[in-house]
């Protein structure tokens, strides 16, 4: 397990990095520059995360990675990607914590109550639930009263996190396997 905790806890960071930098920039092509952004694509990988360290360790190590991931993540984002002058970059670091932190440790806790059924519906239902606060949280704390077009970016960016969502499912049982395999 503890070979795993680090690198699970480094790239939980280096996702909550590359969602807030990427959030800042939308889609502009086919007109989706007012329902999508870059950051919809990589933020799910946080939940496949957590969901893996906690179907394979329980809930008290997915929790940890939560933690750790989330001052890692805080951390490389106030370094690498606020712009302390520009108040939605730190509305967005503020958001990004704030989100992060309760759609992770709610998704932690469903998925740790959905445990026993099939392998499938402790991940999904917990990464859908938790992407849908995480998203409405982040949008309104980074957005609300900007001009930025935040309930429609919230709703674009939510059905890509769904579609993300259900596409994690293959790696999530494909990487679960390598993971209790380590874990004797």
């Amino acid at each position: 397990m503890k070979k795993f905790f680090i690198p699970l806890s480094f790239i939980m960071g280096v996702v909550v990095l590359t969602s807030n930098y990427l959030v800042q920039f939308p889609i502009n092509y086919y007109g989706l520059e007012e329902i999508l952004t870059y950051g919809a694509f990589s933020y799910p990988v946080a939940f496949l995360i957590t969901d893996l360290a906690n179907r394979s360790y329980g809930k008290v190590v997915a929790r940890k990675i939560v933690y750790v991931g989330f001052i890692i993540g805080i951390a490389f984002t106030l370094f690498f990607s606020t712009n302390f002058a520009d108040l939605i970059s730190v509305r967005i670091a503020i958001g990004s914590g704030t989100a992060f932190m309760v759609a992770q440790l709610l998704d932690v806790q469903i998925f740790d109550y959905l445990r026993k059924k099939k392998w499938f519906v402790a991940p999904l239902t917990s990464s859908l639930i938790g992407s849908t606060v995480d998203t409405f949280l982040f949008f309104s704390i980074s957005f609300y009263a900007t001009g930025i077009p935040w309930v429609t970016l919230s709703l674009g960016d939510l059905a890509v996190k769904i579609f993300v969502a259900l596409a994690m499912l293959i790696p999530f049982r494909l990487l679960l396997g390598t993971l209790k395999a380590s874990k004797a």
